[in-house]
């Protein structure tokens, strides 16, 4: 299915310095505080701010105000890719960056590998003084090689807070005293700590240390093993994805439960691990659209690999599927357990083009949803009404899993159309039900209601 969405860039800082009012108008507004959508809404957006939300009868357009025509066409607010490298401020690359981002309605970007340029890039970013999304930034990678026992990571961390930066990175190869210590003086501080799980410590210990993200699932895999599973010596690939074939997925569900009472987010860049080792041939995602916007030889480094990973020891398509599959299974555990997800693609990396990469990484979610079209119904109440271009009906979908359960949670993309009279906006109930009114054409005819 196909929709027209307009980003509201107003959020951003790359919004000009100039005092110009914009106005949509009649468009379907998307909020995001709500699982609902707003139909036939005007918006007001003044000097970057938006200034008024209301009905588009009752609302007024001010004179000289830019409109935009917003029928047929849902406005939200801008996106986040909560797992990105940003280059250094002055590089070569950062304009293209956040070009990209800007253009794919990204208007907010936690860089995950901070370096000092950031701190000012980031004022420069809020002020308007630089174009681009908002930035939240690391400082420089805490891991097994920049930190040098336990009392170096506490000082690294107190002289990072002190810095002014947003948060921790952590990668991996940290010890568990180093770890402890860097949890404990960041604790201490308030400064949040996230990113990988190192092997020594493993996600239970990650999420009572108070990690604030898990980006990857990293680690999830490994936790997943048998308590009895002898590790020595073996080899897990990425983000253990070759250990696919040995877990037990029967102990998804505390892990999610677990997670979810720790508040730990999680930012799964699912994107990120699918497109390295699923079966999509190279050939695909090198001459796919959006790859024209990098340098050749980074598309051709991603290509050399996903080669590479295909021939690693251990490695198969079977493996690979299986792989997918227990990381998809995770997620929506973690969704129903009422877990904590952050949109992320760990863009630019492995075929994942800033901007592109998180609407890439938005399909593979909504792909994860149990909803089935094929046993979810729509019912009309009532089912026969007059044709005089008037009368209503309430339009109901019930979203059923592919068993025919009914779903009693919202989050599913619901759309209708009909060939007779005309609909509204849907809106989504939070427990499973989406509805939308059908007013009467002035035709009498019978309406085909599908979705």
């Amino acid at each position: 299915m196909t929709r027209s969405i307009l980003l509201l860039l107003g959020a951003m800082a790359a919004h000009a310095a100039v005092a110009d009012t914009t106005v949509f108008i009649n468009v379907n507004v998307i909020p995001m505080t709500s699982e609902a959508v707003v139909g036939a809404q005007t918006v007001i957006v003044k000097d970057g701010l938006i200034e008024t939300i209301g009905d588009v009868e009752a609302v007024p357009v001010p004179e000289e105000a830019i409109v935009v025509d917003g029928t047929d066409r849902y406005l939200m607010p801008g996106l986040a890719e909560m797992h990105a490298h940003v280059p250094a401020a002055g590089s070569a690359d950062l304009d293209r960056y956040f070009a990209l981002f800007v253009a794919n309605g990204v208007t907010t970007v936690r860089g995950m590998l901070g370096q000092r340029s950031h701190l000012q890039l980031r004022d420069d970013l809020l002020s308007g003084k630089a174009f681009g999304p908002r930035l939240i930034t690391s400082g420089p990678s805490l891991n097994g090689r920049s930190v040098s026992g336990a009392a170096d990571g506490a000082r690294q961390v107190r002289e990072q807070h002190s810095a002014g930066y947003d948060f921790l990175k952590i990668h991996p190869g940290l010890n568990a005293a180093e770890f402890a210590a860097i949890a404990d003086a960041a604790n201490e501080l308030g400064i949040p700590f996230a990113g990988h799980v190192p092997v020594a410590i493993g996600v239970g210990n990650a999420l009572a240390s108070g990690i604030a993200t898990i980006d990857h699932l990293d680690g999830y895999m490994a936790a997943l093993l048998p308590v009895n599973f002898d590790r020595s010596g073996g080899y897990g690939g990425f983000f253990d994805v070759l250990l696919a074939e040995q877990v037990n997925v029967d102990r998804i569900g505390v892990l999610a439960t677990d997670t979810a009472r720790a508040g730990t987010w999680n930012v799964p860049t699912q994107t990120l691990i699918e497109q390295l080792i699923n079966d999509v041939p190279v050939s695909e995602l090198r001459n796919r659209a959006d790859m024209q916007y990098m340098p050749a030889a980074t598309v051709e480094r991603w290509v050399s690999a996903k080669q590479g990973q295909q021939a690693e020891r251990g490695f198969s398509p079977e493996v690979a599927r299986k792989a997918i599959e227990i990381r998809r299974a995770l997620i929506l555990a973690l969704h129903k357990a009422g877990g904590r997800l952050l949109l992320g693609s760990d863009a630019p990396q492995i075929f994942n083009v800033p901007g592109f990469s998180l609407h890439y990484e938005l399909e593979v979610l909504v792909e994860i949803s149990p909803a089935s079209p094929t046993t979810s119904t729509i019912t009309a109440s009532p089912t026969s009404i007059p044709a005089e271009g008037s009368s209503t009906s309430t339009i109901t979908v019930q979203v059923k899993d592919g068993d025919g359960s009914n779903l009693t949670v919202g989050g599913d993309w619901v759309e209708l159309s009909t060939n007779a009279g005309t609909l509204s906006a849907v809106t989504d109930n939070g427990d499973g039900t989406y509805t939308a009114t059908l007013t009467a054409s002035t035709t009498s005819i019978s309406a085909m209601i599908t979705g």
